[in-house]
């Protein structure tokens, strides 16, 4: 190494126009990028129609719309009641097929199928009381009312007759009130 700091990098006349015109140059092409980046955003799509409530409410819009209604019933049955005449209950069978085969059909989640004696003694043996009660209350997987809450406790009892009947016992049907 050498001890003589007066050696430059700049050797030809050349190299010293070309870093003088390179000092000039190049900061002023700098600010000019600089203030046009800063200067034109409507480029970037930042634009006045994509800025407008209307735009920004339909960009953050759900996807998707659930709403749930709650079946109602025949008309016939809506003027019958209002007119102070009963409801029209379902039969046990058809409390059966609307709610409870799904599970008492196939023997979902441990739930005895229907016509099995074997699966039922045990539980027709607890009584009609204990039946109807763990149907309407619901008992481990079972929901309560075997998942449908309009359901009339009468017709509950009624589905569980007729699903206890089928499977051995001997309980009689209730009567509306």
């Amino acid at each position: 190494m050498s001890d003589d700091h007066s050696e430059s990098p700049i050797k030809t006349p050349n190299q010293l126009i070309a870093v003088i015109v390179a000092s000039f140059v190049i900061p002023i092409a700098t600010i000019l990028l600089l203030v046009n980046f800063v200067g034109n955003t409507s480029k970037l799509g930042a634009d006045a129609m994509s800025q407008s409530p209307e735009a920004i409410a339909e960009r953050i819009r759900p996807v998707a719309d659930v709403s749930f209604t709650m079946p109602e019933a025949p008309a016939g049955a809506v003027a019958h009641a209002a007119a102070g005449g009963a409801v029209v209950l379902k039969s046990g069978e058809q409390v059966y097929n609307a709610a409870c085969a799904a599970c008492h059909g196939a023997g979902v989640a441990g739930a005895p199928k229907k016509g099995d004696a074997g699966a039922w003694s045990a539980r027709i043996g607890q009584g009609y009381d204990t039946l109807v009660s763990h149907a309407i209350k619901g008992i481990r997987g079972m929901p309560a009312k075997g998942g449908n809450a309009s359901l009339d406790d009468i017709e509950v009892a009624r589905a569980v007759v007729y699903l206890a009947n089928a499977s051995g016992a001997k309980f009689k049907e209730p009567a509306a009130k």
